[in-house]
């Protein structure tokens, strides 16, 4: 069940960030819809993620887990998941989802992630947060609730978009303006992040880096794969020391 957290001035959110994401998310399960990047690159995330962590028998937690696209497939390899967001239509789209697909071992709450960390703190075995911290105005505060949620031997990952020129061609110009992948709008420069700046933050946190992966697209193939090259699309994986 969905226990709704009243939002306050504190709350690490930017309201309209949340307006839209929710005003698509009838679309977020339709793979020919604006979410179409989403459901390609879930299968690599997955599979690199399950690599470390071993999801099969692990408490998951999704943080800023929009539509439920990554919580779901998690489930479906066999862990116990619990997706968060702020954006209450995507995670109602989610809660349908689980429920039209059968997804017995997830679950989704409309809750901050520094909310749940004071509430569950060493909760976890592994955590996600994709494609979020660019989306909110304190980063660095999202990355400590998440270290204070996971148990001591856990896995985080996380994925964002790297702050350079080519990022800025790649993940705005290219994906918004040109090829069309991304409504426009979705995401602004100044709120990217270099890999070098998540990993401080992680290790302000404690946690140690345990690798990188790029993730790559050919606009011709419109296929995606992960890299060594972490110029545009990244992701870190993380370890708690136990």
């Amino acid at each position: 069940a969905l226990r709704s957290t009243p939002m306050n001035a504190s709350t690490n959110v930017d309201p309209q960030e949340l307006a839209k994401f929710s005003e698509l998310a009838h679309r977020w399960w339709d793979p020919e819809s604006e979410f179409r990047p989403l459901h390609q690159i879930n299968p690599l995330r997955l599979d690199w993620i399950d690599q470390q962590a071993r999801l099969s028998g692990k408490r998951v937690l999704d943080v800023g887990c929009g539509g439920g696209i990554l919580s779901d497939a998690m489930a479906r390899r066999g862990a116990d998941v619990l997706g968060i967001d702020l954006a209450a239509k995507p995670l109602k789209v989610a809660q349908l989802h689980a429920l039209e697909a059968g997804t017995p071992t997830v679950t989704y709450r409309e809750v901050a992630a520094e909310a749940l960390a004071e509430e569950a703190p060493a909760s976890f075995d592994v955590l996600t947060c994709m494609e979020m911290l660019e989306h909110v105005p304190d980063p660095s505060s999202t990355v400590r609730a998440c270290a204070t949620l996971v148990k001591p031997g856990g896995w985080l990952f996380f994925s964002t978009i790297n702050r350079n020129p080519k990022s800025f061609l790649f993940a705005i110009v290219g994906a918004e303006y040109v090829l069309n992948l991304l409504p426009k709008g979705t995401h602004e420069y100044g709120r990217f992040i270099r890999p070098s700046e998540l990993a401080r933050w992680c290790r302000d946190c404690g946690l140690e880096l345990a690798g990188t992966r790029g993730m790559e697209y050919n606009p011709i193939t419109r296929r995606y794969w992960l890299s060594a090259d972490t110029s545009v699309n990244y992701m870190i994986a993380v370890r708690k020391p136990a």
